[in-house]
């Protein structure tokens, strides 16, 4: 039997092209995709307005390819983070931070990560799959589906490709996913509140830089010196800092945008004034701002977070040598905080091999 078609991964355009191939008109595909994306059907009966003849032949040839909410852990500080069931049976992670009126959502483009950064947990796995944009998709629907019953009349405000895997290295289903998300007749989620995260894969910014749909972007940069960072993230062998900077500078900023910076503080490694001062150097004069994120410890890591005295000095020293740099506090240190740790255990309980991701989020 020919392998179905998941509607949830499916633009509009490829959706009305769809029902063509049955025989309807386009509308019906237009009609169909509201209902997947715009209403949250996850079956064929929900969609009342379609014929009852052409749902009939949507569950021949199509299906919604819905992931499974297996596990949702609560921190006191009001962070939700669910494990999700694919339809191969992968664990991959969804977060939801709450600040006020602003609600972000995290999520994962990847089954593991094939970067290896040395302070991620994700890279002990390496890289299973990429998620389709279905399934990246679906992680804003499943989190949606749950605030409906926790929080009814609660959005999501903010939306980061931060979870588990390096989005730009699943570069289709990236961008697919962000028409999606975007559209008006779906998710309708603003492309000036939705951030890419990347460790720096230089092609593929300047290819994003090239996109008319562009996200913020977050360069996960960790380091001040190309000797650090090489040691603890190998991507910078083949893009090094100067390199990333470059393309950086050249990538088009709308009035008023400006690339964000994450910084993960490893004490010892990347902490010291001297370190300050070097980013200080290196990012003056570019649009800009750094998120400093205390290094969220995880077992089998050889590091340890800073404490909140070299925490604080560092930042003082970036600031004062005129850098926008915010201290981006902990969430959910009580409910295996690290993206992928909540994934990570159901590997291990599953006997399989080590699955976690970075501590980004």
């Amino acid at each position: 039997m020919a392998e179905t078609v998941d509607l949830r991964g499916l633009t509009l355009d490829e959706a009305e092209a769809f029902v063509q191939e049955l025989g309807e008109p386009r509308y019906r595909g237009r009609q169909i995709w509201r209902w997947v994306h715009g209403r949250g059907a996850t079956s064929f009966d929900q969609m009342s307005d379609v014929s009852r003849p052409l749902r009939a032949r949507l569950a021949e040839r199509a299906r919604i390819g819905t992931l499974t909410v297996a596990e949702v852990q609560r921190s006191t500080d009001g962070t939700r983070k669910l494990r999700l069931d694919t339809r191969d049976g992968r664990a991959i992670e969804t977060v939801l931070i709450p600040d006020g009126d602003k609600l972000t959502q995290c999520i994962s483009s990847q089954v593991g990560c094939a970067l290896d950064c040395q302070f991620c947990a994700t890279a002990k796995l390496g890289l299973v799959r990429h998620l389709d944009p279905g399934e990246i998709a679906d992680q804003v629907y499943r989190a949606q589906a749950l605030l409906a019953e926790e929080e009814p009349g609660r959005r999501i405000t903010n939306l980061v490709y931060m979870g588990m895997g390096e989005p730009l290295h699943n570069y289709g289903s990236l961008i697919k996913s962000l028409s999606i998300l975007t559209h008006e007749l779906g998710a309708n989620l603003s492309q000036r509140r939705i951030t890419v995260s990347t460790v720096g894969l230089v092609p593929a910014i300047e290819r994003l830089g090239r996109e008319e749909l562009r996200p913020n972007l977050a360069v996960s940069l960790n380091a001040s010196s190309d000797e650090v960072r090489d040691r603890i993230m190998p991507v910078n062998r083949k893009w090094p800092i100067a390199r990333l900077l470059e393309a950086l500078r050249a990538y088009p900023l709308e009035r008023r945008r400006r690339i964000t910076f994450e910084y993960v503080l490893l004490a010892g490694v990347n902490d010291s004034i001297e370190d300050a001062e070097r980013l200080a150097r290196l990012l003056r004069a570019m649009r800009c701002k750094v998120n400093l994120i205390p290094w969220n410890p995880h077992a089998g890591a050889p590091f340890a977070r800073p404490s909140a005295e070299a925490i604080e000095r560092f930042q003082n020293r970036v600031k004062e040598l005129g850098l926008a740099a915010y201290l981006r506090t902990p969430r959910g240190d009580d409910i295996d905080a690290a993206c992928g740790q909540l994934a990570n255990r159901r590997a291990i309980d599953a006997g399989e091999a080590l699955v976690s991701l970075s501590s980004r989020a």
